[in-house]
């Protein structure tokens, strides 16, 4: 089973003052579009795409220096479904056919390799569809078999990303809020 990680990180980050994806916690620090790459690397995935939109051209250069591939979302201002069906349709064209992909979003900072690494364990092939929960409540990462990647880009639009498909599909919940609460940050207040 190949598995490849898919980062979503295409978003203006309005409410942030910038693209989430250039974000430091930490002056000195790397940036959130780091710390998701180098995260979803240790949790197994030695293959990731990143897919940018909003200020690809400063997003881009930092995605491909962390060895990532880098796809363009061209209509990234339509939200989180654009980035991911992008993301989705470059990788059932690859030349090198992935069956799983976990697709995490990029600003999830207390979201660690251990709790991708722990969703990853729901993996048994391409029919695969699991996702993290934070004691009971669904959240990301989220675990793709390629058997369901068409599905989803036909119902990932606007800030709907595969919800939709989950919600009408049986899926494996992997529960990991004794890892992480699986919150997003949308403002600089929340990095605090």
């Amino acid at each position: 089973m190949t598995t490849v990680g898919l980062v979503l990180a295409a978003g203006a980050g309005r409410r942030m003052g910038g693209p989430k994806a250039l974000v430091r916690t930490d002056p000195d620090g790397p940036t959130l579009l780091e710390v998701a790459v180098g995260r979803i690397r240790a949790a197994g995935c030695a293959d990731v795409v990143v897919v940018v939109g909003a200020a690809a051209e400063d997003v881009e250069p930092l995605a491909r220096s962390t060895g990532a591939e880098v796809v363009l979302a061209s209509d990234w201002d339509e939200g989180m479904g654009a980035s991911l069906r992008a993301g989705l349709a470059h990788l059932e064209s690859a030349p090198t056919a992935a069956d799983l992909a976990l697709v995490t979003l990029v600003d999830l900072p207390d979201v660690t390799a251990e709790v991708m690494a722990r969703v990853l364990t729901a993996a048994d092939g391409p029919a695969s569809l699991a996702r993290g929960a934070y004691d009971g409540v669904p959240g990301h990462p989220v675990l793709l078999g390629r058997d369901h990647w068409a599905a989803v880009r036909t119902v990932a639009h606007g800030d709907r990303g595969a919800r939709d498909h989950l919600r009408t599909t049986p899926h494996v919940l992997v529960e990991c809020g004794d890892l992480a609460t699986g919150r997003d940050v949308d403002t600089p207040a929340d990095l605090a």
